[in-house]
């Protein structure tokens, strides 16, 4: 007869594979190391099989260790799901959607890349933004269902993160009729003229930005730089000099009739990625996503 599984246990082991060591899952758990370590001693001895080996300084899966992580992975998702399935039922409000904003993310773009699951007036979404590497903790605990964000799923062995392309889109240039006209000079020769508002290095658009500058012979008067691409955004619209935009944020900004659209550059590129926590996606509004960007 097989000894019941502790789940507790499990939970423990789950963390640590996750974290890539007993030191960062002991101070993500809030516990002590030699706590977690024997929680994942006394797992191991009930399976009979060691779940980690020794590598250089640190410890990785053995086999074993990969196949009990695939299924509790799908043990933890689905008991991180079910909570808000039952309340969701109980309650008629229907489908549940956590997202993840990385906050290089060009908010003007997150209606455009979330629509496609929003057509059932059910869903429930949540949005939270946060820096990219502490949403991907929380996705590979399953505190998400997804991250969107503007670069890939970095390769990381001890999380498990699939990522899928949603498409991209050509960077314009935009400012208020009044900078606008103080352009003596063709675009983008007239980005040299006038004072120029760009993302943070934060933004993975950035370095592309800058080397489109270097092409042109550029060297623009910066006046302002920022995190989060609203704000950016607001102080263009306010007056504060020329910015960049994807061109799919350019019908919202061009209804503010103060706002000009100086050109585009087809060449900087803008890539949007969703990432998930699991190969095979199974939540359907994750899925409705993944599948719009397709077509």
């Amino acid at each position: 007869m097989s000894t019941p599984l502790n789940y507790r246990h499990l939970h423990y082991f789950w963390v640590v594979a996750k974290e890539g060591g007993m030191a960062r899952a002991a101070e993500r758990l809030d516990m002590a190391v030699q706590t977690v370590s024997a929680q994942v001693r006394a797992l191991e001895q009930s399976l009979g099989h060691s779940l980690f080996k020794p590598a250089g300084r640190g410890i990785v899966l053995t086999e074993a260790g990969v196949a009990a992580m695939m299924l509790a992975d799908q043990i933890f998702q689905l008991g991180e799901q079910l909570p808000a399935a039952v309340r969701d039922a109980a309650t008629g409000q229907g489908l549940r959607l956590a997202v993840g904003i990385s906050d290089g993310l060009p908010k003007l773009v997150v209606r455009h890349l979330l629509q496609p699951a929003l057509q059932d007036p059910r869903v429930r979404l949540l949005c939270h933004e946060d820096e990219f590497d502490r949403l991907l903790a929380d996705l590979a605990l399953h505190r998400l269902d997804a991250v969107l964000s503007d670069r890939a799923a970095p390769p990381n062995p001890n999380l498990r993160l699939y990522g899928h392309a949603l498409g991209e889109a050509p960077m314009a240039w935009y400012a208020p009729a009044d900078i606008a006209k103080q352009c003596r000079l063709p675009f983008p020769a007239c980005l040299g003229e006038l004072p120029v508002l760009l993302p943070t290095h934060h933004a993975a658009v950035r370095a592309r930005l800058d080397q489109w500058f270097e092409r042109q012979g550029l060297r623009p008067r910066i006046a302002g730089e920022f995190e989060d691409s609203a704000l950016l955004a607001a102080f263009g619209r306010s007056g504060m000099g020329a910015f960049p935009a994807s061109r799919w944020s350019q019908e919202e900004l061009l209804q503010d009739k103060r706002m000009r659209l100086l050109g585009e550059t087809p060449e900087v590129v803008e890539h949007f990625h969703l990432i998930s926590a699991e190969r095979r996606i199974h939540h359907p509004l994750v899925l409705q996503l993944v599948e719009a960007s397709k077509h």
